[in-house]
């Protein structure tokens, strides 16, 4: 239901462009034109396209939990699409679309996302999952917190059995499966090579359970990929940067375009911080900070400075750390102290989607101590990532961890797809909007 209401969505969006468009080339301009025959058609069908991207990113129309959020979420999709053709108008010098198309789209837009959210039943629950494990390296009270999160499917963890209970009693899965009315089940590498516990199993799924291996539901369920299960034969994958040109040229031009419009939002803005800086934040106005980047090439990050000024004491920087000013915390709630960086994604440093960077110090200890974590760095790093969305900062070793293991799946997954996602999951997050 939802995907068709989302789909109705979309659809209105392009017959009310296409229509007013339409409208301006045989009723309003003078003289009139041929909307199809002029190069005003596909700029019309790209503005179709930032609708659709901004509605998706302010969790149009499924994910608004109230009237009010809905109306909130209609008038900013409609506005972000209205600016960013503006800005890409601005750029080129030329007026790619009609004032009249542009402005009457996005009032227009603003009561068809009212009625496709209240179509969409925005809130409604979602059916959970009931999941049982059986394995003897599941760390449970762990995974019981990544489902109770914001997992990518809703699922609750009822039991954990290991592999010798299994083993020892043959009904003993069909037993539990009854009591906890699960319609899961998930094996471990260990229960994946005991005979009576995949027996088991395959009766389970003849009867209508589902089974997974742990990778799979770590995958499918959370967006990450467990590193207990990994092995180095696993890590040889197809990653898309790497291995699929076509997407890697178009990513870095994806990439350029964007940065150029956030060049102009970073000259607007730049005033106003250098005020809001000389008077509640006095230091330097950008901070520089040496990170890791692709192939383990080290580059200056730029940033606004939202910390006291002083030596770097490379300690991990917390969500809330005492060393944030006043000022730099309202910097970092607009995340108006990333902008800066668009620098770096013109230079080819970063890329707007991609693992986070690191302090090359932090680099040298993980990839001594974790398994695995130099593999990140096989592709550019990014001013936003998965990890980033799922997981925020990172403030210790253990949290590091953490945000590898949605950097593997990124890594495995990763497609235009995906990153259309991350980034509508940052406008989310910008936006304080809750839902994936």
């Amino acid at each position: 239901m939802r995907r068709i209401v989302r789909s109705v969505l979309y659809a209105g969006f392009a017959a009310i462009v296409v229509g007013l468009s339409l409208l301006h080339a045989n009723l309003i301009a003078d003289p009139p034109y041929s909307y199809t025959g002029t190069f005003r058609f596909g700029w019309s069908l790209l503005y179709v396209g930032l609708l659709s991207v901004a509605a998706f990113g302010f969790g149009l129309p499924d994910l608004t939990r109230s009237p009010r959020s809905a109306l909130l979420a209609s008038v900013g999709a409609a506005a972000m699409a209205a600016t960013a053709i503006s800005v890409i108008q601005l750029i080129t010098g030329d007026a790619l679309l009609p004032r009249f198309v542009v402005f009457g789209s996005a009032l227009l837009t603003i009561p068809w996302g009212l009625t496709c959210a209240a179509l969409g039943g925005g809130g409604i629950a979602v059916a959970r999952d009931r999941v049982i494990v059986v394995g003897d390296r599941v760390d449970s009270a762990s995974l019981r917190a990544d489902l109770a999160k914001h997992p990518e499917r809703q699922a609750v963890l009822t039991s954990v059995i290991s592999v010798q209970e299994a083993e020892r009693n043959q009904s003993l899965l069909a037993t539990r499966v009854r009591a906890d009315g699960a319609n899961v089940l998930v094996l471990d590498r260990d229960a994946q090579a005991s005979e009576g516990v995949v027996s088991q199993a395959v009766l389970l799924h003849a009867g209508g359970i589902r089974i997974r291996t742990l990778s799979l539901f770590y995958e499918e369920w959370l967006g990450k990929i467990a590193l207990t299960e990994l092995e180095r034969v696993s890590l040889l994958f197809d990653i898309g940067e790497l291995h699929r040109s076509r997407y890697s040229r178009f990513k870095r031009l994806f990439d350029v375009i964007l940065a150029l419009c956030g060049l102009v939002v970073l000259l607007v803005v730049t005033p106003v911080v250098v005020i809001g800086n000389l008077f509640a934040n006095r230091g330097p106005l950008f901070y520089r900070q040496r990170r890791v980047g692709k192939n383990g090439a080290e580059f200056t990050i730029v940033k606004f400075r939202t910390m006291t000024d002083g030596p770097d004491t490379g300690v991990w920087t917390a969500e809330d750390d005492p060393r944030v000013t006043g000022f730099g915390r309202i910097l970092r709630a607009s995340h108006l102290d990333e902008l800066p960086q668009v620098w770096n994604i013109l230079r080819g440093d970063l890329a707007v989607v991609g693992p986070r960077p690191e302090q090359p110090h932090y680099v040298a200890h993980l990839i001594e101590r974790v398994p695995f974590y130099a593999v990140r760095h096989l592709v550019r790093p990014g001013l936003t990532g998965w990890a980033q969305v799922n997981y925020g900062y990172t403030s210790s070793e253990r949290d590091a961890i953490q945000k590898l293991q949605y950097d593997m799946y990124y890594l495995r997954h990763q497609s235009f797809a995906l990153d259309a996602r991350i980034l509508a999951r940052t406008i989310r997050s910008v936006l304080r909007i809750e839902g994936r």
